[in-house]
């Protein structure tokens, strides 16, 4: 018993220095700074490898493949080095999008520092470590405030336990985009929290919500129809402040991110629209249909293309060319993404097998590919198994079922929504925010898993359904967090989001509740 005494008292001085000294916040950034440092910078290098999906971002930003046997390496070892063009480089960007910006800040320092033959990938490792440290800490110091010490510095060490992951750290050191995705997820959820906790200044706030929405937006063509639904609730925070620049700030960054979100969709490039469509119709499609040749039927598609079942479009013996003019005009020219829904929605029992394998995939926080280097001596596609509790927690604990999918987002609304509906009963439109924020993340989630079974199949979904497991993970996060300082129902819920927010003092002006 003495022994449990002297325990339970070093852990309690621990957590009184912890907070003299380091706030949860803090201790959660410097945790994950850590795992970052020894992960991505300390030999054995973590990354990843290549899918085959680099030439996209790399020739038009001016770096090539410089490795002989790198296509020996593609899906199973990471490779950390590549050549940057000396003179004139022809390539044109193959798509627009906002990770463009992240590589060539990351080329110009490697110039910077006389690296102007060779590029280290871990150069721009660094900066996505340098930005998603920052937005581990604003996110635990929005889900830790008015905690007490005991749950603020709990919530810390889950944060790194979760947001610490191997699964989404390797990303850095990889030229997907899923990287940008992540980091600008945690920023954008972030900022709207703060907002509503009205911790810090609003305009600052505004302007990290506004900035984190539209390069995630425009990091990935998939993600445009998300960028319409954070604008909409963009629209929400034109009413917080009476303030005429305010509401005027407020009222453009909405209209913008809708406009970038339709900009975004309306510039995808022809070649990767087939090629989506192509995994749309063989990898989705066909593979869910109880007759290919029905299916095909319902597109006005001649039964013949049933052999395509299956196939990928990088396939080079498919059994019908995929760039050929018969291709194109008997096929890909016959359907479109509409049409695709359309089917769905008209037969439910292949949405329903389409749908079911997009949930078993949405819980997976890792693919299929190598994390090391050759020169590490791991055998092909070996992947890390440090840092990675939490990945296989995930994989083993979620149901993986498209019923549970619902069930979470029904649970979770269910939550929140007594605390909004007095909050909007009091007409505090303030703390009524925490609310339309998480649907936000949730919708944004589920329409990331439509998008990619609808628009692509099957194919690459661990990767493709990233933003739905990282936006499951920060709303289930967020919702412990509530539920552990005791936000969620009970009096903290309202003295913690500002009650003397501008909707509550127009509400007492006009005689309304405080």
């Amino acid at each position: 018993m003495n022994g449990r005494l002297r325990l339970r008292m070093r852990i309690m001085q621990t957590i009184s220095l912890l907070k003299k000294y380091i706030s949860p916040a803090t201790l959660a950034a410097l945790g994950v700074a850590l795992i970052l440092l020894i992960e991505l910078f300390v030999p054995p290098y973590i990354g990843m490898a290549d899918n085959g999906d680099y030439y996209r971002i790399l020739y038009s930003n001016g770096l090539y493949f410089n490795m002989p046997d790198y296509t020996s390496q593609t899906l199973g070892y990471f490779v950390k080095t590549f050549g940057i063009f000396q003179y004139y480089n022809e390539n044109s960007a193959l798509l627009w999008s906002s990770q463009t910006m992240f590589v060539r800040l990351s080329l110009g320092i490697s110039q910077l520092f006389g690296s102007d033959q060779q590029f280290d990938i871990r150069i721009q490792g660094a900066l996505y470590s340098v930005l998603y440290v920052g937005a581990v800490y604003l996110l635990v110091k929005a889900s830790t405030w008015k905690a007490s010490r005991r749950a603020g510095y709990g919530l810390a060490a889950a944060a790194i336990f979760v947001f610490g992951d191997i699964g989404y750290l390797a990303y850095f050191n990889s030229f997907y985009g899923e990287s940008v995705v992540l980091i600008m997820l945690l920023y954008l959820f972030s900022a709207a929290m703060l907002l509503y906790q009205r911790q810090n200044n609003d305009y600052f706030l505004l302007f990290l919500f506004g900035a984190s929405a539209m390069i995630l937006t425009t990091s990935k063509q998939q993600n445009a129809p998300i960028g319409l639904i954070v604008g909409l609730v963009a629209v929400l925070f034109v009413f917080m402040r009476k303030e005429k620049i305010f509401r005027t700030l407020a009222g453009l960054q909405a209209v913008v991110l809708l406009l970038t979100a339709v900009g975004t969709y309306a510039l995808i490039p022809e070649q990767f629209v087939n090629i989506n469509k192509y995994h749309a119709m063989t990898r989705g499609v066909l593979m869910t249909a109880n007759n290919p040749e029905e299916a095909l039927k319902f597109f006005g598609i001649d039964k013949q293309f049933a052999v395509l079942k299956g196939e990928i479009y990088y396939n080079q013996f498919a059994p019908i060319p995929v760039e050929s003019v018969e291709m194109q005009e008997q096929f890909l020219d016959k359907y479109g993404f509409p049409s695709i829904a359309r089917y769905y929605l008209t037969h439910p029992g292949a949405a329903s097998r389409i749908f079911e394998t997009a949930a078993h995939n949405a819980f997976s926080n890792r693919t299929k590919l190598g994390n090391y280097e050759e020169s590490a001596g791991k055998p092909f596609g070996a992947r890390t198994a440090a840092f990675s509790g939490y990945s296989y927690l995930k994989e083993l604990a979620a149901p993986k079922t498209s019923g549970f999918v619902v069930l979470w987002m029904v649970v979770i609304a269910g939550l929140y929504a007594p605390s909004f509906y007095r909050a909007v009963k009091e007409r505090s439109l303030r703390r009524a925010l925490r609310l339309p924020v998480i649907l936000m993340m949730m919708l944004s989630g589920l329409c990331a898993m439509a998008v990619s079974v609808i628009g692509a199949g099957d194919a690459d979904l661990a990767k493709h359904e990233f933003l739905f497991a990282v936006a499951f993970d920060l709303v289930t996060f967020w919702t412990i967090a509530d539920c552990a300082c005791r936000r969620l129902w009970g009096p903290n819920a309202k003295k913690n989001s500002g009650e003397e927010d501008e909707g509550s003092l127009l509400a007492q002006q006009q005689g309304g509740q405080p």
